[in-house]
């Protein structure tokens, strides 16, 4: 409970708030956030996000990414939204293609995650 709404606080601390719930029927489903940068990065926004499996493959996040687009370019003077899937994530790379974003560049194994060194990916949708 205690961390649950230590997530609410940080969630809710930006102006304009940046960090959403995927709401399905009333259920918390996900979560999908924009992160502008700063400095030499500040014209750029990560997208990132997650979907809870039972919601997989019913264009629900798809949905959530373009709108969240739309929300960025609307709301901050950037001109570009990137997302760095893992090489091994199938499933988010295709989503981003399908929500108009193109791959920008590969970086071989330059991630660790359980165990495994892994490729990151960058993609990104421009204004």
């Amino acid at each position: 409970m205690e961390n649950g709404k230590a997530f609410i606080e940080f969630a809710n601390k930006d102006n304009p708030v940046n960090i959403f719930a995927i709401d399905i029927n009333g259920e918390a489903a996900g979560g999908i956030d924009i992160h502008p940068q700063s400095d030499v990065h500040r014209k750029n926004a990560e997208l990132g996000y997650w979907l809870a499996e039972p919601f997989w493959g019913q264009g629900v996040i798809t949905m959530a990414i373009k709108e969240m687009v739309d929300f960025a370019f609307e709301t901050y003077d950037i001109n570009r939204v990137f997302a760095r899937p893992f090489g091994t994530n199938k499933a988010s790379q295709r989503v981003l293609e399908k929500a108009g974003f193109k791959l920008e560049a590969s970086i071989e194994k330059s991630l660790y995650k359980n165990g495994e060194v892994i490729d990151e990916l960058i993609y990104a949708a421009r204004r």
